[in-house]
């Protein structure tokens, strides 16, 4: 037994290292890249300039692709992900997307960009992530906790099998889910491939485009670290299944609302044996980390504090309304965005239609102050 459990430790340690090293290389890239949800949506909207947005889908395609591919093999199962589970909470997808898509606006960036920020040194950025956090705790099992579950997430759909598309069509065609995820991947592979392609300062911008990737490929990555690496088949303990690494006790790829919150209580109560370092948070914690290497580096370290009190209570706002919607929609852009649509679930397709609405109100919100105030 004894040996046994150290082996799992073993195991567990590793996942962890590489749960930092990939938010080191998330925070790294993001950084030198510009890479942002929100700034994507923003310059499409603001001055038509697509080549973030195209960046985001990129990453979007290569997460999807190359989890897809590595399903197809056999090489991962992430049927236990909550991300696929038979309840499609929509509502909660859909309006706590909204609230987070308007809410990352008003925070100038989602709670990943504001993890890169602060290593960047935004003083503003620093506060953003501790509210959202907070925000996030009170989401999950504090006050606002009521209201999501017990008016939210009623409303679901419960259905014969998991969520994602594969298997639903699977269910209803007489095709299998491996067929049908080998057909929806390359549909969206060359589908995709001609409306990035066709763009030519797309075509033209070899950062987005390495950025785009690699992102994608961190993606990838985290879902091997937990689902694959990170998997016991038979625990010591329970001699059941398990994923230990993770927060969850599922697999788990990239997200970055209640992974801050879990590092916050892990802080605060880091004497607890109840809390213990998990995937997620070691990617946290990698994230500005080098966000601020990459920054230091070249020489964009600049240390930013907010301009005003209209400034701080917009900021504060913001990221209340990202800590409730990025736990209410089940993730952020990245948690929803890339994690999520790479399992192909319809709940993160939703999510992310939140996230383009609430921007957008978001944005129109300030084009109608600013001509107030004109």
């Amino acid at each position: 037994m004894d040996q046994e459990l150290a082996s799992l430790q073993h195991t567990v340690n590793l996942v962890l290292a590489l749960g930092f090293a990939i938010g080191l290389a998330f925070g790294a890239v993001a950084q030198h890249t510009r890479f942002c949800t929100m700034g994507a949506i923003a310059d499409r909207i603001n001055f038509g300039d697509g080549t973030r947005l195209r960046q985001w889908v990129l990453a979007a395609v290569v997460a999807l692709l190359g989890t897809q591919a590595l399903i197809a093999a056999g090489t991962l199962d992430l049927s236990a992900s909550f991300y696929v589970g038979a309840k499609l909470t929509w509502l909660s997808h859909l309006l706590g997307g909204t609230l987070f898509g308007f809410g990352m606006v008003l925070a100038s960036g989602c709670g990943s960009r504001n993890l890169v920020r602060a290593g960047a040194g935004s003083l503003k950025a620093v506060v953003v992530v501790l509210v959202l956090g907070l925000a996030a705790q009170m989401t999950m099992r504090g006050a606002f906790a009521p209201l999501r579950v017990e008016t939210l997430d009623a409303v679901a759909l419960t259905l014969a099998g998991p969520q994602d598309l594969p298997s639903w069509l699977a269910r209803a065609t007489t095709a299998s889910a491996g067929l049908w995820r080998v057909a929806l991947a390359a549909l969206v592979a060359v589908a995709a491939g001609v409306w990035l392609w066709r763009d030519a300062a797309f075509r033209g911008d070899r950062a987005a485009q390495l950025g785009g990737a690699a992102i994608g490929l961190l993606v990838v990555a985290a879902w091997w670290s937990t689902a694959r690496l990170g998997f016991v088949p038979e625990h010591p303990q329970t001699l059941e299944p398990a994923w230990p690494a993770t927060d969850s006790r599922r697999p788990e790829a990239m997200s970055f609302v209640a992974p801050v919150a879990n590092t916050l209580t892990l802080l605060t109560l880091w004497s607890d044996k109840g809390t213990t370092l998990s995937f997620a948070i070691a990617l946290v914690l990698g994230v500005p980390l080098g966000s601020a290497a990459v920054a230091l580096a070249t020489r964009s370290f600049r240390w930013e504090g907010f301009r005003d009190a209209g400034d701080l209570s917009h900021h504060l706002v913001g990221a209340v309304l990202m800590g409730f919607g990025g736990v209410t929609a089940l993730g952020c852009t990245v948690g929803q965005g890339l994690s999520g649509l790479s399992l192909m679930a319809p709940g993160a397709a939703l999510a992310c239609a939140g996230f383009g609405i609430g921007a957008a109100l978001a944005l129109r919100y300030q084009a109608w102050r600013i001509e107030r105030e004109a």
